[in-house]
């Protein structure tokens, strides 16, 4: 063997180690992470509450807008820290009243249980609203509720098919006829 075969041997037996080494940890954690915050788990969940939210009907739901891959970035990216404390303990909260009202997980609930319960739980958060200190944080599903909204009617799904969407504006018409049953506009 001469030098350059054996160069050659190490460096496929180094690389070889280092891929081998990041594979077995890739394939050892538990669920991989969103970002800092949330793992895909809990962006599933949450997918399934915007989705029990704005279900789907003639127009995509809030799943089609991948609205849980959006409240994990807003909540990472723009909540105060106690914020994103109240909404991550929301969701295991959501679980847990989900779990003593229907002895099952929201995940495996059927959908009539979970607009069930989040009816409940949008009864509580109003209430919760109107008794709240000026800077206490809000009720974590009226967050859930709030971003849902903001998510799939700011998306392309939600903006293109559930809104009517002009992309290139013409001028202003203040007195646009309205038929009962039309869409609003998106911008």
């Amino acid at each position: 063997m001469n030098r350059r075969e054996a160069v050659a041997a190490i460096g496929w037996i180094l690389g070889g180690t280092m891929i081998g080494a990041e594979l077995l940890v890739s394939c050892t954690s538990s669920t991989a992470r969103v970002n800092k915050l949330f793992d895909q788990n809990q962006v599933a969940f949450l997918d399934e509450v915007g989705e029990t939210i704005l279900p789907a009907t003639s127009t995509p739901g809030a799943k089609a807008a991948k609205i849980g891959t959006f409240m994990a970035t807003m909540v990472q990216d723009c909540y105060k820290p106690e914020d994103q404390k109240v909404f991550l303990k929301g969701i295991s909260q959501l679980d847990e009243a989900c779990q003593k009202k229907f002895n099952k997980k929201f995940m495996e609930a059927a959908p009539r249980e979970r607009t069930a319960l989040l009816t409940q739980l949008d009864a509580e958060q109003k209430k919760h609203q109107e008794n709240k200190e000026k800077d206490a944080p809000n009720h974590y599903f009226r967050m859930m509720k709030e971003l849902t909204m903001l998510g799939f009617f700011t998306s392309e799904v939600g903006a293109t098919q559930a809104l009517r969407y002009l992309p290139v504006p013409g001028r202003f018409d203040g007195c646009t006829p309205y038929k009962k049953g039309d869409r609003a506009w998106a911008t």
